[in-house]
């Protein structure tokens, strides 16, 4: 079955249809009150999430800024999640999430 992007005003949803209007229906079933602003056949086998999109800096890797952050830290999770926002300028929460999930590193 093929893969339909559908993005909403709120969602991008990758949904599995028969085709282009089941995958709308999907949308309105699911998200009523949402506008559909465009639906995409996908590839089969292939999905593509854009960094930008996700806020991410091309330019910079941000599990390599969490590592660093975390070695300059002395592996203290704390100070290393402090650090990764004076360098990114992310939330606590973006913050946390990007130092532990780079912890398993030997920290």
């Amino acid at each position: 079955m093929p893969l339909f992007e559908v993005e909403t005003t709120f969602h991008i949803m990758i949904a599995c249809a028969d085709d282009a209007d089941a995958a709308r229906s999907f949308a309105v079933t699911n998200y009523p009150a949402e506008e559909i602003l465009h639906v995409t056949h996908r590839p089969r086998d292939a999905w593509v999430i854009s960094k930008k999109l996700l806020g991410i800096q091309v330019d910079s890797d941000p599990c390599q800024i969490a590592r660093d952050c975390l070695a300059r830290a002395a592996g203290d999770k704390l100070h290393a999640v402090r650090l990764y926002m004076q360098a990114t300028g992310t939330d606590l929460d973006g913050a946390r999430k990007a130092v532990e999930s780079n912890m398993s590193r030997g920290w």
